[in-house]
């Protein structure tokens, strides 16, 4: 690994150490939800409000196939 790679990772583990001290509690849950999975049928929610008060908001209910490329995905990490 050179150099420039590891200024990257610490760079970003300094990163995730501040996002997790803003947020402590958003860690738990992605650990919540990786224990438990994501099945078929789930349904996985998002919105954001912006400061003036407005609001967008998204959802799917998880198929085989969003599975299927999620599997292929962790495969291509390693």
């Amino acid at each position: 690994m050179d150099l420039s790679n590891i200024s990257k990772l610490m760079t970003l583990r300094q990163a995730w150490d501040t996002f997790r001290g803003n947020h402590p509690r958003f860690p738990d849950f992605l650990k919540d939800v990786s224990r438990k999975g994501i099945p078929e049928g789930s349904e996985v929610l998002i919105s954001v409000t912006w400061p003036d008060g407005e609001t967008k908001k998204a959802g799917i209910k998880v198929r085989a196939s969003d599975l299927e490329l999620i599997e292929l995905l962790k495969s291509m990490n390693g």
